[in-house]
């Protein structure tokens, strides 16, 4: 008998669904579907896969209200974070389709080392397999293009896991993808019961694995996959800086929408303010003002701003972090209002650096302030993490920004912008304990392929 879950709208506990786990006697059927869909995928031209991810993006465009509702009921989400997250998911699988026709290799002299003339190397990419897709809640349409639309343009075949909390959603995602002409025994849906995952992790069948989540699930995979391709995104504990000539009507807006966005359960949410002490009064009272303007409540209505966290253990969660920041010296500018899964949006000063707020990855909307007056007394506090994806900076020092992105432990900085910049097309992933490889279409193609050369 098949085990089941049940799952909840996190704003207002309704019902939503209850599923069925995928047993492994499943999931090994699916996996050896897959292996059939290498050759699929062999037969299958460029063009071809360019023209089944450009119709997806078409029927995701056409069906984005749809998909937007579904997000919002299933994580909490508002309808406008939501809406947005359509729009980016169309324009990565469209930059997808590009991307397919332009898997490029490279011709090779020898002669470039003595004795090996007269040859020529043809080096092409070539797909690695099968690739376990694994996505987590926040974004469940767009991190599931931004796996499932290079892998299949690298001609792989996909075995596609999301977080349990958006099995919906995913469902519908795949019904559109063999919609627009992914075959079935390319793209195949799963949800195995968790005891079975260090199983699939290191199944022979499984030739790569694509994972977005927290670096504990990571270690877990890493230690079960074996000698597989690993592609790993994840957390971050992101650094905004603020100078002293910072634009300070911009560098508000970038944190209260790079931080208390989607409840700020983002990896690359601003996590912690780094303000010159000569601007850090006047940024701190604007940064109040506008963020008690942001409308606290029901995710489905256009004008809320932040919902819920996507359950209650996680609100908890974040409220441990708010009070061991408190305990060690923190005071509350605004916020530190909690009710059932919301966290409100919350502003600390006085943060100790060593505090679990500034060293972990807190995944709500909670803004600690760090008043600095030398930068280079802030540099190892920044670096003071196991994490290093992505940072952002306000300034028109462009010395000073050419500076701090070689010195910072991050993979990205985006100058007179905040760390939660990604488009699709830019490589995207970070160092230390933030993950392995990168996405962003063109470079998730590649780390999806392997090279293989021809000598002539």
């Amino acid at each position: 008998m098949s085990q089941t879950y049940s799952l909840v709208n996190p704003y207002n506990n309704e019902p939503i669904g209850e599923y069925e786990y995928t047993s492994w006697e499943q999931v090994e059927q699916k996996l050896a579907l897959l292996k059939s869909g290498h050759k699929t995928q062999r037969d299958s031209a460029a063009f071809e896969r360019a023209n089944v991810l450009l119709k997806l993006s078409e029927l995701l465009k056409a069906n984005s209200e749809e998909l937007a509702q579904l997000i919002t009921r299933e994580t909490g989400k508002t309808i406008s974070d939501s809406r947005v997250e359509m729009m980016r998911a169309v324009n990565a699988t469209i930059a997808c389709s590009e991307e397919a026709r332009q898997i490029t290799g490279e011709a090779l002299d020898s002669d470039a080392y003595a004795a090996m003339g007269k040859k020529i190397g043809i080096v092409c990419w070539r797909p690695l397999g099968t690739i376990f897709c694994i996505t987590p809640f926040n974004f469940p349409i767009n991190i599931a293009i931004h796996k499932i639309g290079p892998a299949y343009a690298a001609g792989n075949s996909v075995l596609f896991k999301p977080g349990p909390q958006n099995t919906a959603t995913a469902q519908r995602l795949v019904e559109l993808c063999y919609e627009a002409g992914m075959p079935e025994n390319v793209l195949q849906f799963c949800m195995p019961e968790m005891k079975e995952l260090d199983r699939l992790n290191g199944h022979s069948d499984v030739n790569a694995i694509n994972f977005t989540g927290g670096t504990a699930a990571a270690n877990a995979i890493a230690a079960a996959a074996g000698y597989k391709k690993l592609l790993l995104e994840l957390g971050g504990n992101d650094p905004l800086i603020i100078m002293d000539d910072a634009d300070l009507e911009g560098a508000v807006k970038a944190a209260i929408n790079q931080r208390f966005a989607t409840a700020g359960q983002r990896c690359t949410a601003a996590k912690r303010l780094f303000v010159h002490e000569k601007v850090y009064d006047a940024f701190r009272d604007l940064l109040v003002e506008k963020s008690s303007e942001l409308v606290v409540g029901d995710p489905a209505k256009d004008e809320t701003f932040i919902g819920p966290l996507i359950h209650q253990g996680a609100a908890d969660q974040v409220r441990d972090f708010i009070e061991d920041a408190i305990e060690r010296g923190a005071t509350v500018a605004m916020g530190n209002k909690y009710e059932g899964a919301f966290v409100y949006p919350t502003i600390l000063e006085n943060v100790d650096p060593e505090c679990e707020l500034m060293v972990e990855e807190a995944f709500g909307p909670v803004m600690p302030l760090f008043k600095f007056d030398d930068v280079d007394s802030i540099i190892p506090i920044i670096n003071n993490t196991a994490y290093g994806l992505q940072g952002g900076i306000f300034t028109n020092n462009l010395a000073l920004i050419r500076r701090l992105f070689e010195e910072l432990d991050v993979g990205t900085l985006a100058a007179n912008d905040g760390p939660g910049f990604r488009t699709e097309h830019f490589p995207f992933g970070g160092v230390k304990e933030s993950g392995v490889g990168r996405e962003g279409i063109k470079y998730a193609i590649r780390e999806m392929s392997f090279t293989k050369t021809l000598v002539l």
